[in-house]
């Protein structure tokens, strides 16, 4: 297996693993009550969310560009950023990736892709002209971390459960199966833990996702800071981008929201405790408080 330079995990790999056991787990519960009311026909429903797994999986790193007006550019388009990324290669000793940008205000960057050898690193134009250099590394360094667990590849073989779970419940709501079951006797009921056993994986593969995703981040935050050994150039974007965003169009923030697990910084982050369950990112305080930890552990002012 290809290694880089990105200290090892120990937590993310063990949150990882737990989840994708829990997360199993599920999807063995929901197979389970599928052939004991269905039978065979379930079947039809797996295979047809599994082509379109395979496609996200596959293709993820050109959808995320189509969706946010992503291009490619040269190093003769972009010396500077490219310059940046081929020192975060170096010194993580990894491939580089292929590098774009987005035209827009909303300053963010995003990496995707199923590999490291197949990842796309993006950053957007209001990024760019709002960070200095070094704060602009680490945003680098904070996505490159994200390539270099693999976490895009975990993160949408997670979440698969959970869209396959979501359609069986819409297929089962907007077909008129509850309601020609409640009108079966004995056998409709049973037809009837067919909506509700996949709503209840569907919710737990959720909050199990986003429980994953939200640590994903403060690792790739850990992980960037301890290889540029610039903590603080780290804290420093994260407050200007996160500042910044208030000042972003609703309708631009609306239009990038889909994108949210991807970004940097969400486009859009709830400020109530309930809100925080369900969110990608953790929020920006317990991001800087890592950082400072982080600081203080290498003895930087």
């Amino acid at each position: 297996m290809e290694r880089s330079r990105y200290r090892q995990d120990r937590g993310l790999t063990t949150r990882m693993v737990t989840s994708m056991f829990l997360i199993g787990l599920l999807y063995v519960v929901l197979v389970g009550v599928l052939l004991a009311v269905l039978g065979h026909f379930w079947v039809v429903i797996v295979i047809v969310v599994g082509a379109l797994f395979v496609a996200q999986f596959w293709f993820s790193d050109k959808i995320a560009a189509f969706g946010m007006g992503a291009r490619e550019v040269t190093p003769e388009q972009a010396p500077e950023l490219h310059a940046a990324v081929d020192r975060l290669c170096a010194l993580a000793d990894m491939p580089k990736p292929r590098v774009a940008v987005a035209r827009g205000d909303m300053p963010n960057a995003f990496a995707t892709g199923r590999g490291r050898r197949s990842s796309l690193l993006c950053v957007t134009t209001g990024l760019l002209r709002r960070l200095e250099p070094q704060e602009l590394e680490g945003v680098l360094a904070h996505e490159m971390s994200h390539v270099a667990h693999r976490d895009v590849a975990v993160m949408t073989i997670a979440s698969f459960l959970g869209v396959l779970a979501g359609v069986i419940t819409r297929v089962a709501l907007f077909s008129g199966l509850t309601r020609s079951a409640s009108n079966a006797g004995p056998a409709g009921l049973l037809i009837l833990l067919v909506p509700l056993v996949s709503a209840v994986v569907y919710v737990i593969g959720f909050l199990l996702t986003r429980l994953l995703s939200r640590y994903r981040e403060l690792a790739a935050d850990r992980a960037a800071a301890q290889l540029t050994g610039r903590p603080s150039a780290l804290a420093s974007a994260l407050t200007k981008v996160d500042g910044q965003m208030a000042r972003i169009p609703t309708r631009d923030l609306r239009r990038a929201e889909p994108y949210n697990a991807f970004f940097f910084v969400p486009a859009f982050a709830s400020k109530n405790s309930l809100g925080h369950l369900f969110a990608s990112h953790p929020t920006l305080e317990q991001r800087l408080e890592q950082l400072a930890r982080i600081s203080a552990e290498m003895g930087r002012p």
